[in-house]
């Protein structure tokens, strides 16, 4: 996201307040991507580059550069 998309980031947080400062976190994505949330086990389809588990709250986020893959997606905390 502007650094070439070799940006790295310590944690879920890291994501969401980066997608949310750069305007990213409620646009969709290109493809949806099938989650399992870390924390309820809950499987649900992440349709947004920060999207909210239905079951428990935990808030997700994939950055615009790795959101082809579900394994780059990460934990925030619940209702951050």
């Amino acid at each position: 996201m502007h650094d070439g998309c070799s940006g790295s980031f310590a944690d879920g947080k890291g994501v969401v307040d980066k997608l949310r400062k750069m305007g990213f976190s409620h646009q969709p994505l290109p493809m949806p991507l099938r989650i399992e949330c870390d924390t309820c086990h809950s499987t649900f389809q992440m349709t947004h580059f920060e999207f909210t588990c239905p079951g428990c709250g935990m808030v997700f986020g994939v950055t615009p550069c790795h959101s082809y893959d579900a394994a780059h997606v990460k934990a925030a905390g619940i209702d951050y």
